[in-house]
């Protein structure tokens, strides 16, 4: 029998040890694992092959003085008001292509509102209004979807009503054209047909409060952040859809989006 000296031993015993403490090390470095995947919401972008990670969706309520009537609010008094919805709500819609939308639950009376989005490269804090448009990369055409019963019950009884307007496929959009292309969107043609028959028809420079200020204001409330989406508001006429319906949004400028609720 072959006889292992202490110099062996004391080697042996050291290499294990320093395998362990080098084994815990990477442990310690890799960190907590995540239980399991969570997908990250992207745009694409016309003309790129890369794609826009989306942070937060914010949206402006009553930002056309028409439509802020037509929902029985002053315009000439109210200051401007935000709501977000979840980033996964965002439905991708090609040009060219008539997207199937399905007909959410729990509503009978769900409607339409076409409406300009804004995508953020950078962000900050009390960004002044001057300044606010350097801060975007991008235009879309969008549908902020809204199960309008819902909100209205919600509203009516003084509760928060993201039901009505924060649930799934409820932010619709077409891809990202960025402002270096096309310029920025003070003024041009919006409206959404349904079935070929026009239901809202106005200019982007009857928003109450411009793109710019929109910016300027949400971040005084909130520290905004490359990844940022704003849906700019709505013009008046909005109202509901059925299934089997075919809505036509145009943004002057931009190329449409459309889709069927099915």
């Amino acid at each position: 029998m072959d006889t292992i000296d202490r110099r062996t031993i004391l080697a042996t015993g050291a290499l294990a040890l320093t395998g362990a403490v080098a084994s815990s090390s990477a442990q310690a470095q890799a960190g907590p694992k995540a239980l399991f995947p969570v997908g990250t919401t992207t745009i694409p972008i016309v003309g790129e092959t890369d794609v826009f990670p989306v942070r937060r969706i914010y949206c402006i309520g009553r930002n056309y003085a028409a439509h802020s009537r037509e929902m029985g609010s002053d315009p000439n008094r109210e200051p401007p008001f935000f709501f977000q919805k979840p980033t996964d709500a965002i439905q991708n819609v090609s040009i060219g292509a008539v997207a199937d939308h399905p007909y959410p639950s729990l509503t009978k009376n769900y409607h339409y509102e076409v409406e300009l989005v804004a995508a953020l490269k950078s962000g900050g804090s009390n960004i002044p209004a001057d300044k606010a448009l350097d801060h975007v990369y991008g235009y879309a055409v969008g549908l902020d979807m809204t199960r309008r019963d819902l909100q209205r019950a919600m509203g009516d009884e003084k509760k928060p009503w993201e039901i009505g307007k924060s649930f799934d496929r409820s932010a619709v959009l077409g891809p990202i054209h960025p402002a270096a292309k096309t310029g920025h969107f003070t003024k041009g043609g919006i409206s959404l047909a349904v079935n070929g028959n026009v239901k809202q028809n106005s200019n982007l420079q009857n928003m109450i409060w411009s793109v710019a200020e929109q910016i300027s204001k949400l971040s005084e409330a909130f520290e905004l952040k490359a990844g940022d989406i704003i849906y700019s508001g709505t013009p008046e006429n909005v109202g509901p859809v059925v299934k089997g319906d075919v809505l036509l949004c145009k943004i002057e400028g931009l190329p449409d989006m459309s889709i069927k609720i099915v």
